[in-house]
């Protein structure tokens, strides 16, 4: 199985991602300030479950490349090494904005759950991330490739509830200091490129 330090690795990069305020937090945040925490946690658990499809997907469909070829699944594995290093420059020298809270009209908790879901499965930039992301933490000597991916699927859909989850009980708080520190924006781009150079060159190294 997925190594103890593969896996605190894997942890720290997602909580890292997942710190940052991107489209799913200020989602989850409009949703709660609008329709209160109800609304708000089943935005984020509807996010967490489209990640869960993507998971899904990337799952059986690495899984299967790497049953027809090492070689194939080793040339993806180096291709999601370029792609996260390409995101990395491109976030880092991207200018960005002040960030703010969307405002967004209150809906049923039922509703903002489905709206959650189709936004995630729906953007083709969530599915290439996942396929470039998640087979940078498996290694196939070490085990049932679908058992690794299963389990770190697994613990990116337990994080993202837990984020999204302390984000909508905590929406008036976070919100509010957003607003006041609508800066954050700029350095926004930055820490979350230094995140994606720093994983894809460490692999990079790692792998050769």
């Amino acid at each position: 199985m997925v190594s103890l330090g593969v896996l605190t690795t894997y942890i720290l990069v997602v909580l890292g991602l997942m710190a940052i305020p991107g489209p799913a937090t200020l989602l989850t945040l409009a949703r709660a300030i609008s329709g209160g925490r109800r609304t708000g946690l089943a935005t984020g658990l509807g996010i967490a479950t489209g990640d869960l499809f993507h998971t899904m997907m990337a799952t059986f469909g690495l899984s299967a490349l790497l049953a027809t070829s090492a070689l194939a699944f080793e040339i993806v594995k180096y291709a999601g090494v370029i792609y996260l290093i390409y995101l990395g420059f491109k976030a880092f020298f991207e200018k960005s904005g002040s960030i703010d809270v969307p405002t967004a009209q209150a809906i049923t908790p039922m509703r903002a759950f489905r709206q959650g879901f189709f936004t995630e499965i729906l953007n083709p930039k969530t599915a290439l991330f996942f396929l470039a992301f998640l087979p940078q933490f498996i290694h196939p000597e070490s085990g049932s490739v679908i058992a690794q991916f299963a389990l770190l699927g697994a613990i990116f859909v337990a994080l993202s509830i837990g984020v999204t989850s302390l984000l909508a009980i905590g929406a008036g708080s976070i919100g509010g200091w957003l607003r006041r520190n609508r800066t954050i924006g700029r350095w926004q781009g930055k820490f979350i490129g230094t995140i994606y150079m720093a994983l894809g060159l460490r692999l990079a190294l790692q792998q050769q």
